[in-house]
């Protein structure tokens, strides 16, 4: 980022947008916070997942929200965010950031943020994200009377011109959400994992049918609908034990579990992540392929030429940083 203004010219506009120093401080400082937009993805994510809240209700799907909780969706995502970042209210605004009130506004539908008669001539942090396709934005605008369509509503809210919408400064477009397992998996999947009668079952049918996936505890937690979903995964006769005879085992964000999917080139558990896998013991048939140590014998990803052999025990959990 640089100290000067990089605003184009916007559509129906005679003049070249104005410099806006505050608009530069405020992107400034949330790059500073957020580099890469992880800490605002989470903050969507854990909306997501308190307005699905799978553990007590078996959703995972944005169209099965009631109207009322969709659209409680903008608030919880500005609480949220507020929480993660430790913004100050602001005087008339949701946020103060860098001595700027900010409002915070999401929408479901890009472009279709409701700009409330108070926010007009001032900024906006402008959010969408879409569960389905695992992505979000979010990008900050001062929101000028001439860029905004006439209110058409009781409460005189406007929303932004086509034309001007390029007044927007993406600061994270189409940026990664955590992935919601449940929608990446085929419908016939899905129905398999939630036709199973127990919760344990739920989860065992999960971590199948979820192979080489990172699986969140939210989705185990989903699966099971139970309080003591984690008890469903560990050892001791959870998920680990059930699948060994399977061959599955079942990598959590452990620095030693971490390990091993590391050097099997599965995708690495992030914090609060799950990556099952079915192995096989290395043969020669299997070549160069990545391998691990594991109860003194080297073992591979299984394909379907390898019959189900009892997989190892994974090594000692010591939590990665």
């Amino acid at each position: 980022m640089t100290d000067e203004a990089t605003w184009d010219v916007l559509p129906g506009l005679e003049e070249p947008a104005r410099d806006d120093p505050e608009l530069d401080a405020v992107a400034a400082r949330l790059l500073q916070l957020d580099p890469d937009g992880k800490r605002f993805a989470d903050a969507v994510r854990r909306t997501f997942d308190m307005l699905l809240d799978g553990q007590h209700t078996g959703r995972f799907q944005w169209q099965q929200l009631h109207k009322t909780e969709k659209t409680h969706c903008g608030t919880l995502i500005e609480i949220n965010l507020q929480r993660e970042f430790g913004f100050a209210d602001g005087a008339d605004l949701d946020y103060e950031i860098c001595g700027v009130d900010v409002d915070c506004k999401y929408s479901q539908d890009i472009w279709k943020w409701m700009i409330p008669p108070e926010a007009v001539g001032k900024i906006c942090l402008v959010m969408w994200a879409n569960d389905n396709e695992g992505i979000f934005s979010a990008g900050l605008a001062r929101m000028m009377p001439e860029f905004l369509n006439s209110g058409d509503n009781r409460d005189s809210k406007k929303t932004l011109r086509a034309s001007h919408r390029s007044a927007v400064r993406w600061l994270f477009d189409q940026a990664p959400l955590q992935e919601n397992v449940l929608l990446r998996l085929a419908e016939e999947d899905v129905t398999a994992i939630f036709a199973q009668r127990t919760g344990q079952r739920r989860v065992n049918e999960l971590f199948r049918r979820a192979m080489r996936r990172r699986v969140s505890r939210t989705a185990v937690a989903t699966a099971a609908t139970q309080d003591d979903y984690m008890k469903r995964v560990r050892y001791n006769g959870g998920s680990r034990d059930q699948l060994r005879d399977e061959g599955i085992v079942i990598l959590g964000d452990y620095r030693s579990h971490v390990d091993v999917a590391r050097r099997l080139m599965l995708p690495e558990p992030g914090p609060g992540e799950f990556v099952s896998a079915r192995l096989a013991k290395w043969q020669r048939r299997h070549g160069d392929r990545p391998r691990v140590m594991l109860e003194g014998q080297e073992w591979v990803l299984a394909d379907e030429g390898d019959e189900p052999e009892r997989a190892p025990k994974l090594p000692s959990t010591n939590r990665a940083e």
